[in-house]
């Protein structure tokens, strides 16, 4: 493989100063906090589940001012109406006019927090939102400004007033991430940076215009034609294990990921490389994502789940099976 590219080699070390400042403030959750940042490079939306009070809001809203972009937090409730989150017109007395007034979903980055709280006409303005970046008031169509993420949250625990999202949104979402505890030092060191030490402020180090440009940088990242085959053998093998004769785990399976997981799959690692400071994708990039792009695109039979089988399972047997296939490739 040859030489990466000055630029890429510099656009990492831009933005590990980037993750450097976000980490100023939060503690631990390194993986999640990667994971946002190959979101960002790679314009792709987060679902993130975890119990309440585990700094989510907190993570989007400090990479927003590390990167010198629009936040916006919406909570959602079972009462939410669409216009509450798109927008809406009013009349103007003064002008004998109506105006549009934009919703909080017209933003770089917004957290819609507790999102299975809202009902199914709410999901669908966002689901327009998310997909093709704009929404619509009055029949007028209104285009939303990159870079536009959704960053949404749930909350395992709890499942009273709540709505299951539908399937079409879910697969809208690159990753799905699990966020969990701290450990008992991060714990301590949680007090002391928020109770016992001065407020730390972070400093701007990139902005939107340079995004951008990271963004296309990881775009153009080479992917070797032995990796594009393994990651759709990976996405067709959830459809269709029998084809690759996985009879154990094809009674296990209901529903498969879609395309848009293997372009997610992809455009990820293209992502995850640049952070790397590399211009090409490797192997491990694709295999470190594969979870978390998989685990909400996979569904389980009804005897996977008598069998007590999980998606990880799932998956970790189709890797077992494909990963000699791919050594043999190379």
């Amino acid at each position: 493989m040859p030489e990466t590219k000055p630029e890429y080699k510099e656009a990492s070390k831009k933005i590990e100063s980037a993750l450097y400042e976000v980490k100023k403030v939060i503690v631990g959750q390194d993986y999640v906090l990667e994971r946002v940042l190959v979101g960002l490079l790679a314009g792709g939306h987060i679902l993130l589940e975890g119990p309440p009070g585990l700094a989510k809001t907190l993570i989007l809203k400090t990479f927003a001012d590390v990167l010198d972009l629009k936040f916006q937090r919406v909570q959602f409730t079972p009462d939410l109406l669409p216009s509450d989150l798109i927008g809406t017109q009013i009349y103007n007395q003064k002008n004998s006019d109506f105006e549009t007034i934009l919703g909080p979903v017209f933003a770089n980055l917004v957290l819609a927090d507790e999102i299975n709280r809202a009902p199914a006409k709410v999901q669908s303005a966002l689901l327009e939102a998310m997909q093709e970046k704009q929404v619509t008031i009055a029949k007028k169509s209104h285009k939303i400004e990159e870079p536009f993420i959704v960053l949404a949250t749930q909350n395992p625990i709890e499942s009273e007033g709540t709505y299951q999202l539908p399937e079409a949104q879910i697969d809208r979402f690159m990753f799905k991430l699990l966020i969990s505890y701290p450990n008992a030092k991060e714990e301590v060191a949680i007090i002391n940076r928020f109770c016992t030490e001065e407020p730390v402020q972070v400093n701007k180090i990139l902005n939107k215009e340079e995004l951008f440009e990271f963004q296309k940088l990881a775009n153009k990242a080479y992917v070797d034609p032995s990796i594009v085959s393994f990651i759709g053998d990976l996405i067709s093998a959830t459809r269709s294990p029998m084809d690759y004769k996985l009879e154990n785990i094809s009674p296990f399976i209901s529903f498969g990921a879609s395309p848009r997981a293997s372009l997610n799959l992809t455009q990820a690692s293209k992502a995850l490389a640049l952070i790397n400071g590399r211009d090409y994708v490797k192997e491990e990039d694709v295999e470190k994502l594969i979870f978390d792009v998989l685990r909400h695109r996979v569904t389980l039979s009804y005897e996977g789940m008598i069998a007590k089988e999980t998606v990880g399972s799932i998956l970790n047997s189709i890797l077992n099976k494909l990963k000699p296939k791919l050594a043999k490739i190379k």
